[in-house]
């Protein structure tokens, strides 16, 4: 309760600029007003502002933005449950030694995916993981909502995929929404059953995920991929489609993306601000 009080102390003291930023996050150098960025490999040692959440992709095999930081394992080769956990554990660790607070992990997509060795044996060894980083003190993000599963390849590789959502790929988010997990990261694929657009930027893909009785903050993959001329155009349609937090790898991108929801009403913003404060004042 005090919590909610306090989120809404703070939301009513914000300017227009303020509230958007807080749902952008951005590449370095953070584009004014940005309250999170997303640090990588080539980028990692650039100053930051302690005042910003920090992102970063540390899965683990091939995909790790700090290489002397766990896990040490990809995905595929973790074994049970315990050894996820204690992978997360260590991994959060890590990520807080050198000031990270998300951890855009676990990828909780079916084995049958497109992703190879960034995918669990089973969906409930990435909710350990989740549930180890937790416990050490950083935020999991699940992705990539609602699941790659049914895609013929990664939406890393192509702009436009699609396939049919099926009810196994849900089960691993009911898994670890029930476990606490506080983020989610909701993804590019398209799904003839679900909508006409990307789940990034399909209501229906949000609605779906609160249904599943998930109260965190739903994070885009990033819009980056989709064109920068578009930037302020999908910031806006992913938070009206429901998103609470933006991510554009590209600072310019993110700057045009910031001054466009500022002009967004506030009913439009305020919901997803309060969410993204109490994660902020959970995890900073």
């Amino acid at each position: 309760m005090l919590a909610a009080l306090l989120s809404t102390a703070v939301l009513i003291s914000l300017t227009p600029q303020q509230k958007a930023g807080l749902l952008v996050v951005s590449g370095l150098p953070p584009a004014p007003n940005a309250g999170g960025v997303i640090v990588r490999q080539w980028d990692r040692d650039e100053p930051r502002s302690r005042a910003l959440l920090v992102y970063t992709d540390q899965e683990g095999g091939t995909v790790k933005t700090y290489p002397p930081v766990a896990p040490w394992k990809a995905a595929s080769e973790i074994g049970s449950r315990r050894e996820a956990y204690a992978a997360g554990v260590e991994t959060a660790r890590g990520l807080r030694n050198v000031g990270v607070h998300v951890d855009l992990a676990p990828v909780l997509d079916l084995r049958d995916g497109p992703l190879g060795s960034r995918q669990y044996r089973s969906p409930a060894f990435g909710v350990a993981f989740a549930r180890g980083l937790a416990a050490g003190g950083v935020a999991a993000c699940a992705k990539h909502f609602p699941g790659l599963g049914p895609l013929p390849i990664s939406t890393d590789e192509r702009l436009y995929v699609r396939g049919r959502l099926r009810r196994a790929d849900l089960a691993p988010y009911r898994e670890a929404i029930a476990a606490g997990v506080p983020c989610v990261m909701v993804g590019h694929g398209i799904y003839r059953n679900l909508g006409r657009r990307r789940a990034a930027l399909e209501p229906a893909a949000y609605r779906l995920l609160r249904r599943l009785g998930f109260h965190g903050v739903a994070i885009t993959d990033s819009l980056g991929v989709l064109g920068s001329d578009m930037a302020p155009l999908w910031a806006v349609e992913a938070v009206r489609a429901g998103a609470d937090l933006v991510l554009f790898p590209k600072a310019e991108d993110a700057a045009r993306a910031v001054r466009a929801l500022a002009r967004l009403p506030a009913a439009d913003l305020d919901v997803h601000v309060q969410r993204v404060l109490r994660f902020r004042a959970r995890f900073r």
